[in-house]
């Protein structure tokens, strides 16, 4: 029997923030994956390492792990005022599927560094020191994004001294604009309220703020589910059960945010909603050993991703963080100490994170204007990724 052989396909390996994952321009992807479709999701599927019953994903370049399991495809941009369109795809570790309802907010961080790097920016707009303002417009989730990428001599600086909770070395820093987070014809509040009562077949009723902000996010009281908000991965990613209760929670609030029609679409859209829960500040030793103060933090959140508990924090719920913490009377925002905040420092299993949002009340409605936060990016490798030219096509 005869196998086609493989094929290779120009790709960059990036970090963003506490992501990393693979980055392609449009135009280098094989003609088949250069619109959306099958051959693009198994492409993706290969290059990855999924689905893999193993979980490893050790036949591709995920890291098995929602933070590792990325993909990123840019182009030179089509709207006006934008230089590079992105596009994420969140993949599937155990099973055949790419998500593509959502944005990574890590990866942004890396976005426009890819972008400069690789002839995506108008070279009139680079300078020669300083920083370059690189116009991101995120097609997942039609929202521009700004990304403010250090450069010396010309070329993107990516090394520094800026420290990033949950990476281990510093790098340059990036400051990372969300604008508009939310469309201006939906609701931040997709219920309409700021605290809701979620009730939950078979497990119970929780309080939940549940918010459209960065990425759709379920805030949980901590307490009320039996955590204290200092818990690391290994209390609840341990314990089936736990993950379990937990998507059952984040499937049918799903459903009362009208993001499904039904409560079975929620186990093919695993980025949207996330779920996390917030607490007040307590002091505790994160992964790497570090501790944090409570007198250092204004609240302490933990948020799952993919079904697991996430090493650090997803940037787009930073976003929703944010937000909500400027929102008085939200739960995250009660948690934060009340009233209105213009930035939370907040705690997460591997360190802090500041994220500040402007916010204002417009005739009883709520929306935000801007949400900031300062992230890094580094290129790992870049070259040509291989898979099994069948693979295209299965």
């Amino acid at each position: 029997m005869s196998y086609k052989p493989q094929m290779a396909v120009t790709a960059t390996y990036m970090r963003g923030g506490t992501s990393k994952g693979v980055f392609f321009r449009l135009s280098d992807l094989p003609e088949s994956a250069q619109t959306p479709g099958q051959a693009r999701d198994s492409l993706l599927l290969r290059v990855i390492g999924s689905p893999d019953p193993y979980g490893k994903q050790t036949d591709g370049m995920g890291g098995a792990t929602s933070s590792t399991s990325k993909t990123v495809i840019l182009s030179k941009s089509n709207q006006d005022d934008h230089d590079v369109d992105y596009l994420f795809g969140q993949v599937s570790i155990d099973k055949p599927f790419v998500d593509w309802s959502g944005n990574c907010g890590n990866l942004t961080a890396a976005v426009g560094s890819f972008a400069i790097t690789n002839g995506l920016v108008d070279a009139k707009r680079i300078p020669n020191n300083g920083f370059c303002v690189v116009r991101i417009w995120q097609a997942n989730i039609n929202k521009t994004i700004i990304a403010h990428v250090p450069i010396i001599d010309g070329k993107v600086q990516e090394t520094g001294d800026f420290e990033l909770d949950g990476v281990t070395f510093p790098a340059a820093e990036i400051k990372v604009e969300f604008v508009d987070p939310v469309d201006g014809d939906e609701a931040m509040f997709p219920t309409g309220n700021l605290v809701d009562d979620l009730h939950v077949p078979n497990i119970g009723e929780f309080q939940a703020t549940m918010i459209k902000a960065g990425i759709p996010t379920i805030f949980l009281d901590a307490e009320a589910l039996g955590y204290t908000g200092t818990e690391l991965q290994e209390v609840i990613n341990g314990d089936d059960m736990v993950l379990n209760r937990f998507e059952t929670i984040r499937a049918y609030g799903g459903l009362k945010m009208g993001l499904f029609k039904h409560i079975d679409e929620a186990a093919n859209c695993q980025h949207t909603p996330k779920i996390a829960f917030v607490a007040k500040p307590a002091d505790y030793v994160t992964s790497s050993g570090k501790m944090v103060k409570a007198q250092s933090i204004d609240l302490a959140v933990r948020a799952l991703s993919m079904g697991k508990l996430h090493h650090a924090m997803m940037g787009t719920a930073a976003v929703a963080i944010g937000t909500a913490a400027a929102i008085p009377g939200t739960l995250v925002n009660l948690a934060a100490g009340g009233g209105q905040l213009d930035s939370v420092t907040f705690g997460h299993p591997s360190g802090t994170l500041k994220v500040g949002a402007q916010t204002q009340l417009n005739c009883g409605v709520w929306t935000v204007n801007k949400v900031s936060m300062s992230r890094s990016a580094r290129t790992l490798m870049k070259g040509e990724v291989y898979i099994p030219k069948g693979a295209l096509f299965q």
